[in-house]
């Protein structure tokens, strides 16, 4: 079969049929020296492009980049681009002075030539992110690490690994660069990142030193935020939370209290994820990924929380409420920010994960219980015995009750006796608080017209 030409995307490659003998060669028409190797049994990103010295070409070179199986064109591209500007300055991309079959006559570069640079961070990221995702790493996760790369580490993108594995000096005054712009917190982070891209480059780059220079910084201590309430607290979060004025963000940090469910996660819960049959809200893509999928088992309070919740987002945004459980206007359609001034209100986020382990002690709740509620990892090599669904709809579901009904018996008389709280928690409270909203409502459409008709009216006269 003759050579084919046009932009290499997936859905193009997905039709390409397989060669009756051989293979063929696909070439892309917007990257030049970047085309697709088919074979019988498998399709095969690849570049090719001449090495030159002293202005003369000395060979051509031809690097296969991976799988069409295993790496999405769009990384594969990203990777062609990097090997070709390599090749451009003189550079084998696999930092080997060899070629392949595609190769003249012609000698090598004299020992006079460019030495060999090797992968830089910018490649190294691309694998790693390619990684990621077949691990199934959640969008979240990848995005914390793209941050780290794309911005922390913007200017050292285009260069090689290995001055930064030979210099292991630069990293580690780069880390005392971030503490000081950053923060401690930061710094460590990025670090960790960087540490992983490296460890993972080395795998095919054995050119690499087998010591990963992170390995040289001194890292910042970092403390566990105690910021978790108790229970005499309680009083106190409560009558700040019944004065929000968005009913939807009340009952996002009520839920969050009860659940201890990430924030992140829980923006994003859809009203399709609830049961009420089972009385579980599934969180499809927590921390961690879609391999930590999990249910949480709701109390009573919780499923009271839920449908206020999709009551008032109804009422305030019916579009979006048509898909999630916490709805706003914004650019997805659900809350995009759970942060709230501290002067408004004192607790929220991780704050009230700290406190539902706090209180999970005085409501009897066992160290393994508490843990499987929060999703957390089970230590022990007794943790693969544990099948959590089996506990779920009777034991862990007793569990969250009573962590639920501690929390509100914390509360004492005031849910009944102060007005702020029964107009939030009080019985048929949502009811009125719609009523009286959709009365507001309608007393403002009647205003504004007799106001537009007294507005013309006046212009009427002066006229």
């Amino acid at each position: 079969m003759a050579e084919l030409r046009f932009q290499i995307n997936d859905k193009a490659i997905e039709r390409l049929p397989p060669p009756e003998n051989g293979r063929y060669i696909v070439r892309d028409t917007e990257l030049k020296g970047f085309f697709l190797v088919v074979g019988a049994r498998k399709k095969t990103f690849t570049i090719q492009g001449d090495l030159r010295g002293e202005g003369k070409r000395a060979a051509t070179v031809r690097v296969a980049i991976g799988d069409t199986s295993e790496m999405s064109t769009r990384a594969a591209r990203a990777v062609a681009k990097e090997y070709l500007a390599q090749i451009s300055r003189g550079q084998h991309p696999k930092g080997e002075r060899r070629i392949s079959k595609a190769t003249t006559a012609a000698a090598l570069p004299t020992p006079e030539a460019p030495q060999i640079a090797g992968i830089t961070l910018r490649a190294a990221w691309e694998r790693y992110k390619i990684s990621m995702l077949r691990k199934n790493r959640s969008e979240r996760t990848v995005e914390s690490y793209r941050d780290h790369v794309e911005r922390i580490f913007a200017g050292w993108l285009d260069m090689p690994l290995i001055e930064l594995g030979k210099d292991p000096a630069k990293v580690a005054a780069k880390h005392d660069a971030i503490t000081e712009e950053n923060g401690p917190y930061i710094a460590n982070g990025s670090m960790r990142t960087l540490r992983a891209v490296y460890n993972h480059a080395r795998k095919t780059n054995r050119e690499l030193p087998a010591d990963n220079p992170v390995g040289s910084i001194d890292w910042n201590g970092e403390k566990r935020r105690n910021t978790g309430m108790g229970l005499a607290d309680l009083k106190g979060w409560f009558l700040e939370l019944a004065v929000i004025d968005n009913p939807i963000r009340r009952e996002f940090h009520l839920f969050t209290l009860l659940s201890a469910c990430r924030p992140a996660a829980l923006r994003e819960a859809k009203v399709s994820h609830i049961d009420l049959r089972r009385r579980v809200l599934h969180v499809p893509k927590p921390k961690g990924g879609a391999d930590r999928a999990f249910d949480i088992p709701l109390s009573r309070q919780m499923i009271s929380c839920l449908i206020r919740a999709i009551r008032f987002g109804r009422l305030m945004h019916p579009l979006e409420a048509r898909e999630w459980i916490f709805p706003a206007d914004s650019a997805d359609g659900h809350l995009a920010e759970q942060k709230e001034s501290r002067k408004t209100l004192s607790k929220w986020g991780n704050d009230l994960r700290q406190t539902f382990r706090t209180i999970a002690s005085p409501a009897g709740i066992s160290e393994l219980d508490a843990r499987m509620l929060m999703n957390h990892s089970v230590p022990g090599v007794n943790a693969g015995y544990i099948t959590r669904h089996k506990l779920l709809e009777d034991h862990l579901r007793a569990q969250q009750q009573a962590v639920s009904s501690t929390i509100f018996n914390a509360l004492g008389e005031l849910i009944t006796k102060e007005k702020k709280l029964i107009a939030w928690l009080g019985l048929g409270a949502t009811r009125r608080c719609i009523q009286h909203a959709e009365r507001d409502f309608a007393k403002r459409e009647v205003l504004g017209t007799a106001s537009q008709a007294i507005l013309q009216h006046a212009m009427a006269r002066r006229r």
